[in-house]
């Protein structure tokens, strides 16, 4: 997804290495190495560090790069900019990390069970994910931690701190680096993804005066409520503009023609959407917008046709491609 990123370390617990590699296979990810975390989360960073610098621990080293960043697969919902904000004061600084106020006073229990102390809230931020370093400063600071720090310790910013004096530049991140941490987590992941992938459409018309004014129109109508990109193209001439769409992940296409509901012409854009690998993700949503229009002598739809239309949606459903069919008769 971020392309400036050259290669993308997965550490995953001996048991779950192979459904690692299956689930990277069947969705298609490139840049991606498979390594045996640790035991402790200190551990298996080190771990996938090692892939960059030592022989032995990789049947190939991948080359060294300046920055890396370090993130959490409980967050899954990190956006490119704060990636990027991350790199940029990690280059600067040798460290960095994003951080969120504290939405809960921390307090200190006494060994009674009662109330030590307790933090002043505004001066205390709570550590986040992503982190970035330069290389050779993380990569250094775990070479030097003890046994204690790497069973028992849990930040990053502080070996660098500790063993390399790197002061980390702390970066405010975004409400959306929160944790994947209990079960309730997922079902608000999941409205999260879902409601992501619902605003935004592609409408897509061919060329023809009186459809494109439609492509027109019915963008205007929407764009209040979501992003809308609205394209006229020969989809066998000219799918330049649709791959750009396809590499800004969109899942919805709403396709108006003029035509024998344009089979051809469908069979052509799911193609294109299959050789994307968009549909592997999650379901794309395409719906075909046929206009019967008085200059096409009164056209009239028949059981042919709709058998004909039903059978195409089945099979592209196979391929997580829904596909629905309005017609709509003008007068």
């Amino acid at each position: 997804r971020i392309s400036w990123i050259s290669d993308i370390i997965v550490v995953v617990s001996p048991e779950n290495i192979e459904t690692m590699k299956t689930i990277i296979e069947k969705y298609g990810h490139k840049r991606v190495t498979v390594v045996e975390g640790g035991i402790t989360r200190h551990r298996s960073i080190f771990n996938g560090l090692k892939v960059f610098a030592e022989n032995e621990f990789s049947s190939h080293l991948l080359q060294k790069p300046e920055v890396v960043i370090i993130h959490d697969a409980v967050r899954p919902f990190v956006e490119e900019d704060i990636v990027s904000k991350v790199v940029i004061a990690a280059k600067e600084h040798g460290a960095a990390g994003a951080i969120r106020p504290l939405v809960s006073t921390v307090i200190a229990s006494a060994a009674d069970g009662c109330l030590d102390h307790s933090l002043e809230r505004a001066r205390y931020r709570a550590s986040e994910m992503p982190q970035a370093f330069l290389f050779d400063i993380i990569y250094e600071a775990y070479q030097q931690c003890t046994d204690y720090d790497l069973d028992y310790g849990t930040e990053c910013l502080h070996l660098a701190l500790k063993y390399c004096k790197t002061n980390a530049k702390l970066v405010e991140g975004t409400a959306d680096l929160w944790k994947v941490t209990y079960k309730r987590d997922l079902y608000a992941a999941e409205s999260i993804i879902k409601d992501n992938l619902s605003q935004q459409v592609c409408v897509v018309t061919n060329v023809k005066e009186t459809l494109a004014q439609v492509g027109f129109l019915l963008p205007e109508s929407l764009k209040s409520q979501i992003k809308v990109e609205a394209i006229s193209i020969s989809l066998s001439k000219n799918d330049s503009c649709l791959q750009n769409i396809f590499s800004g992940q969109c899942y919805n296409f709403v396709c108006v023609n003029d035509k024998r509901w344009a089979i051809q012409e469908t069979q052509e854009l799911v193609d294109m959407l299959e050789k994307s690998n968009i549909p592997l993700l999650c379901p794309v949503v395409l719906i075909l917008v046929h206009l019967d229009i008085p200059e096409n002598n009164s056209f009239s739809i028949g059981m042919e046709d709709l058998t004909t239309m039903k059978k195409f949606a089945r099979e592209t459903k196979k391929k997580n491609i829904l596909v629905y069919g309005l017609l709509i008769q003008c007068k």
